[in-house]
C-alpha cells in the first residue's frame, strides 16, 4: 500500500506517527514547521529554507551523518533524476 502523502516508490517506516519514508536506498523525513527552528540551505537550489518552513531531510540509508535539508520540490526533482540515472524507472 502506498502512502497518501508521499506515495509511489516510498514506503513509510516507523510507527503511525513517524513521518519517515524509505525508497531505493534513501531515507526521507518530513520536518514540520514547528520543528524547523533553524535556517538551512537547500542543496537542490542553493536557496535558504527559512525557519518554520515545511521541508524534508534526506540521507542515504545507513549514513545519517550525510543527511541534508531540502525543499520538497527540489528533492522530488533530484530523486526523479537519481531514479532515471540508475535505471529504476517506475
Amino acid at each position: 500500500m502506498t502512502d497518501p502523502w508521499y506515495g509511489g516508490r516510498w514506503r513509510r517506516v516507523g510507527g503511525p506517527l513517524a513521518l519517515e519514508w524509505a525508497a531505493d536506498g534513501w531515507r526521507l523525513r518530513l520536518v514540520q514547521p514547528y520543528q524547523a527552528v533553524k535556517v538551512y540551505r537547500c542543496p537542490g537550489c542553493d536557496h535558504e529554507i527559512p525557519a518554520r518552513t515545511l521541508h524534508v531531510v534526506v540521507w542515504p540509508e545507513g549514513t545519517p551523518d550525510e543527511r541534508r535539508h531540502w525543499h520538497r520540490p527540489c528533492w522530488d526533482r533530484r530523486f526523479s533524476q537519481l531514479v532515471k540515472d540508475n535505471g529504476h524507472g517506475s
